[in-house]
């Protein structure tokens, strides 16, 4: 009877976004104006298809509980000679576990989005897309071949492309979907012809099948070595794209054009965690070739090490973040090169909930500042228009840290235990690997403590006009600058003209505040003082805390960023395969365990006391620059270094400020070599085209063209132009043509 339930009611959980999303797209192409008046019905509808699509999932989690058993639902096969293919839902507790994170995330972003979305247009268009996102993902999860996956791999692509372009009018937003789309599609090729020749040398698609094939093959020494290392890599070729792994990593930090709740989405629990969960999916066939696993490991340490140097200096929120994630996916592709996949699975389900904590919580912000600043992204994104917003947005402010810490690694939240494993396990396999995750662990504490102190603390800047703070000093402006950002020319002439006259009134006797003309300070009471104070405190515009539904859904992240990393400190399981991944979710001490527990514990503190000391001095050193309360950047830090070498210090922040504002110069040589190479090749495609090709055609309809026409004129039928020709084609022939004169006899 489980087995029957499991069977009947897992298609459900792709099938009701996908009904939602088809529902709302018809009747907003049909009945754009009835849609206009029930679009806040359509966004329940998708709301509610979801949330029984968590349900369902949720039950057949509990149902795996209790049977731990691998069921597969195919009803329906395409049979031609030898070939078949089934399609149908696999279900296992890799599949449950993401099924869950991708429901769970969804439905918070769907709540978020009506409220964030409420004034746009595409309202209904914009639930349309999400549902389809979902679905697109819980169908990718569940596929049991690598048909399925593909097919699904590419409707999560093509979504993507709908919603970082949602709002297409914009050039930016355009050109992100585009990159997205174009880089994707290399891995995506990739991933096409490792499937086609993984199918070759197995004959099957059938994800179980294949890699027990493949490695009974591998094994037995039948597939020829450097094929096998061809066409592995060719399949992680699609999750290199897919989850922005270096050197394919270029669209992500652009696809924050989108609207904030896809941002959230994408980076948290659909596209980029399809690319871990494939990786994980096809373990058994990748784990049977070292020169991959290394490949693979590698490139998940390049990236977690350059994701986190080029979130170093960015001034964009979202931009900060969006790098954030591409480290921190760094983290998880390692983990499955090195053999510990199980450590990768938990990192992407604790990683998931921490990043939709905070970029909702950057989405509350910026809702909040475009009220106060204007709805440019260069601005209301700005972090240095920002600070102090814990004052104004206490729910938002008080949220945001808990998932800030998280990905700083600081126990107990979630991401320490999971990232702590994944840092031993690679110290374990390579100690180069496991000092680039143990340097990541600092650098993440750094910036994304600073993104959290430039945003919350301090003093609000926006409506500060005549700040100084980027050079209250000379020995070290540079360095702030390299921080901070350059100041804008305009932005500077206007503060100092604002402190220059400011002065001078005050100088002459008489200061405005507002349209109040005050006496200087020296004439000023207490309470004269104060009343001017409330009076200009009222001529400022601030952010206010966002509505109930944007507060929810950072609420309920909240939960599980602070508490879901407690299940690795489990004693009992202690087996790295995917299988028991479950198990490891699910498993709660009882009584008689607690002292085993504590005492395990005590040893992954103990042990993770080297990576967490890098996290706290990141913590440090971001909290010594950027953690005062009336300052932007503490000066006095800097100071401390004049006596080492100012010069070298000044030399090596300005490298870092250029390597992470101009993305580590990467787009640039892309766009120098492969989009200019392009584009020449394709001139000269063109020409070749145009003067060859079409000159070749259009010369010979030329010459035919002219050849008939002379004859045509030539064969005009009067008697006397025929002698007239005979007679001169005699005459060239007896000048050309030297006929030899016979000898006399």
């Amino acid at each position: 009877m489980a087995v029957e339930l499991s069977n009947k009611y897992a298609c459900l959980i792709p099938l009701c976004p996908l009904v939602a999303s088809r529902l709302t797209g018809s009747l907003s192409f049909f009945l754009p104006e009835a849609t206009r008046s029930l679009r806040r019905l359509c966004a329940a509808f998708n709301t509610f298809s979801l949330i029984t699509a968590m349900s369902v999932s949720f039950a057949l989690f509990w149902q795996q509980a209790a049977t731990h058993s691998i069921q597969q639902y195919l009803w329906a096969r395409i049979p031609k000679s030898d070939f078949r293919l089934k399609i149908g839902f696999l279900i296992d507790p890799l599949t449950l576990a993401m099924s869950i994170l991708v429901t769970t995330a969804g439905i918070s972003v769907m709540v978020y989005s009506d409220s964030y979305m409420c004034h746009d247009q595409g309202y209904a268009r914009f639930y349309a897309y999400l549902s389809l996102f979902t679905a697109s993902m819980s169908g990718l999860v569940f596929s049991p071949n690598l048909i399925q996956i593909y097919v699904f791999w590419e409707l999560v692509g093509m979504c993507s492309y709908l919603l970082i372009g949602f709002w297409f009018a914009r050039s930016s937003a355009a050109n992100a979907c585009q990159k997205a789309f174009v880089t994707n599609r290399i891995g995506d090729f990739g991933l096409l012809l490792g499937v086609s020749g993984a199918y070759w040398i197995t004959g099957s698609f059938e994800i179980f099948e294949l890699c027990d094939r493949f490695s009974e093959l591998s094994s037995n020494s039948v597939i020829n070595p450097i094929l096998a290392n061809t066409i592995a890599p060719l399949l992680f070729l699609g999750p290199v794209a897919k989850s922005a792994q270096f050197p394919l990593h270029v669209w992500l930090p652009d696809a924050t054009e989108g609207p904030t709740p896809i941002s959230a989405l994408i980076h948290a629990a659909t596209m980029v965690a399809a690319g871990i969960f494939f990786t994980v999916r096809i373990f058994s066939l990748i784990s049977v070739l070292p020169l991959t696993m290394h490949i693979i490991s590698w490139v998940g340490g390049v990236t977690t090490l350059s994701g986190a140097t080029l979130a170093l200096a960015q001034k964009d929120l979202k931009r900060g973040l969006a790098y954030s994630t591409m480290s921190q996916l760094g983290y998880m592709v390692p983990a499955s090169g090195i053999g510990a996949s199980r450590p990768a699975l938990f990192h992407l389900i604790t990683h998931a909930y921490s990043k939709a904590l905070l970029f909702l919580g950057s989405g509350s912000v910026i809702h909040s500042m475009e009220k106060v600043v204007g709805y440019s992204p260069t601005r209301s994104q700005n972090m240095f228009l920002m600070g102090g917003l814990r004052k104004h947005m206490p729910i938002t402010g008080t949220t945001s840290p808990s998932g800030t810490l998280s990905l700083c690694g600081i126990p107990p939240l979630s991401c320490f235990w999971s990232k702590d494993q994944i840092i031993a396990e690679s110290w374990l396999r390579s100690p180069y690997l496991g000092l680039t995750t143990s340097t990541t662990a600092g650098l993440t504490a750094f910036y994304t403590s600073r993104i959290y102190l430039l945003t919350f603390e301090g003093n609000f800047r926006a409506n500060q006009t005549s700040y100084v703070g980027f050079n209250t000093f000379s020995p070290s402006e540079n360095i702030i600058t390299s921080w901070g950002g350059a100041r804008p020319e305009s932005l500077a002439t206007q503060a100092s003209g604002n402190v220059t006259s400011t002065t001078d009134m005050e100088r002459s006797g008489v200061a405005e505040t507002g349209n109040l003309v005050t006496p200087p300070p020296t004439e000023r009471g207490p309470i004269r003082e104060k009343a001017i104070q409330n009076h200009s405190e009222r001529n400022l515009l601030y952010p206010q805390e966002s509505n109930f539904c944007m507060i929810l859904p950072l609420i309920v992240p909240a939960i599980p960023t602070a508490f879901a990393g407690l299940a690795g400190v489990d004693p009992i399981q202690k087996g790295t395969g995917p299988d028991l991944l479950f198990d490891w979710l699910i498993s709660i001490p009882s009584s008689p365990e607690v002292n085993t527990h504590l005492k395990n514990l005590t040893e992954i503190l103990t042990s993770s006391t080297p990576s967490l000391s890098l996290s706290l001095i990141g913590l440090l050193i971001s909290f010594k620059i950027y953690g005062q309360t009336n300052k932007l950047v503490d000066t006095k830090f800097f100071e401390k270094f004049k006596l080492i070498n100012e010069n070298l210090l000044n030399t090596f922040v300005s490298l870092v400020r250029n390597w992470s504002i101009n993305r580590g110069y990467i787009d640039y040589y892309y766009d120098t070599y492969f989009v200019r190479g392009i584009n020449f090749a394709g001139k000269l495609v063109l020409y070749f085209d145009k003067w060859v090709i079409d000159g070749f055609i259009n010369g010979t309809g030329v010459s035919s063209l002219s050849g008939g026409e002379g004859m045509r004129r030539g064969k005009n039928g009067r008697i006397s132009h025929y002698p007239l020709g005979l007679l001169i084609g005699v005459i060239l022939l007896v000048s050309v043509v030297d006929f030899p004169i016979p000898p006399l006899p």
